[in-house]
């Protein structure tokens, strides 16, 4: 049987990727990186994008004859504001997952944090909704999740913060965000990670995990 292969944002290949992509597909041949022997594989490919390609083959922006080849069964998956129901399984399994590669047994989302994510309209879709869960995990000591939790750590437009300038959504990731402003804070109070923690909102055990994840090496603590 064939290999499956999934392909995430074909549509932002360029055009001379594009023709490489449509040689193998057609020939089911390819020389792989840095080697001279060609390969002959039985393979199928499952692509996925979140452009118009039809509108990209228009413009002349994508290759009508790769469009043909892979578009042989289309599924269109709706954004997460047009299927609410399905945010609290998926923010639940993100959570899951989250909690086992850091250690952390027993956490939940309790009804009302569910019913506040359902609510949102999460223009990031799936991306965002994952980042979320992730770093209200990270940044709460809270076994059950609340909706407070999602509302003070969720990146949204409130009264108290109209003036707050945050990069466009996919220049930077949280994890990006995340690891700055302990860059920052470490840089202002080197030393004292007992305050470092205190201004970031988490205890000291959550800032050492932090420090570990994004390897920012060993530092002293001289006000516990």
């Amino acid at each position: 049987m064939a290999a499956p292969y999934f392909l995430d944002e074909i549509g932002e290949l360029d055009l001379s990727s594009q023709v490489k992509l449509l040689r193998v597909l057609q020939e089911k041949r390819f020389e792989p990186v840095g080697d001279s022997i060609t390969v002959q594989s039985d393979f199928r490919v499952i692509c996925a994008t979140n452009k118009q390609l039809k509108l990209m083959v228009e413009k002349g922006t994508f290759r009508e004859d790769l469009y043909f080849r892979i578009n042989l069964i289309s599924l269109t998956v709706p954004p997460l504001r047009d299927r609410s129901r399905d945010i609290p399984t998926l923010a639940n399994y993100f959570l899951d997952q989250t909690a086992v590669l850091y250690n952390r047994k027993g956490l939940s989302i309790d009804n009302s944090a569910q019913s506040y994510l359902k609510k949102q309209t999460f223009p990031g879709n799936i991306r965002e909704l994952k980042n979320l869960v992730e770093r209200v995990m990270l940044i709460s000591s809270k076994t059950v999740l609340e909706k407070e939790d999602f509302e003070q750590y969720a990146f949204a437009s409130s009264p108290g913060k109209k003036n707050l300038a945050l990069p466009e959504v996919g220049n930077i990731t949280l994890d990006e965000i995340e690891k700055s402003m302990i860059e920052k804070a470490l840089h202002d109070y080197p030393n004292n990670l007992s305050k470092v923690a205190r201004l970031l909102g988490v205890n000291r055990g959550q800032l050492y995990r932090r420090l570990e994840k994004y390897k920012l090496g060993a530092y002293k603590d001289t006000d516990k």
